[in-house]
């Protein structure tokens, strides 16, 4: 595939690609990341107002934290978590505001990736749909 002289050429990570994917197969992993996009949170802060439980936002950010896209800065007592890239949050802000093309005439409910993609730290609760 040749580029425009006027496109930069762009180097892409697979592996880090692949990251990206695993967190965002995941609605809750969405949701964490849509949040930590507004600003840093606190893990209970985030469970409060995203209507989760603790332990499923501690499992959750663990994954994130996991697959490199979110960091801990330590206050005091607290563990704050925030994205750990400039770089995700205009990528995450650019995709939030993709338009996707989709056939109308598919009439199936079923999303387009298998939800079977469950990141490490969720193996214990996640049941793969088969």
């Amino acid at each position: 595939m040749s580029h425009p002289a006027s496109s930069p050429a762009v180097a892409v990570n697979a592996a880090a690609l692949a990251r990206v994917g695993t967190a965002l197969a995941d609605e809750k992993r969405r949701r964490l990341l849509l949040a930590l996009l507004e600003a840093p949170a606190y893990p209970s802060d985030l469970a409060e107002r995203l209507g989760m439980t603790r332990g499923n936002v501690s499992n959750h950010l663990s994954c994130l934290r996991g697959c490199g896209l979110v960091r801990t800065v330590a206050v005091g007592r607290r563990v704050r978590y925030e994205l750990a890239d400039p770089k995700l949050a205009h990528a995450l802000a650019d995709l939030a505001t993709l338009v996707l093309l989709v056939d109308s005439e598919d009439s199936s409910d079923e999303a387009c990736a298998p939800d079977d993609y469950a990141c490490t730290a969720d193996e214990q609760t996640a049941t793969p749909h088969k």
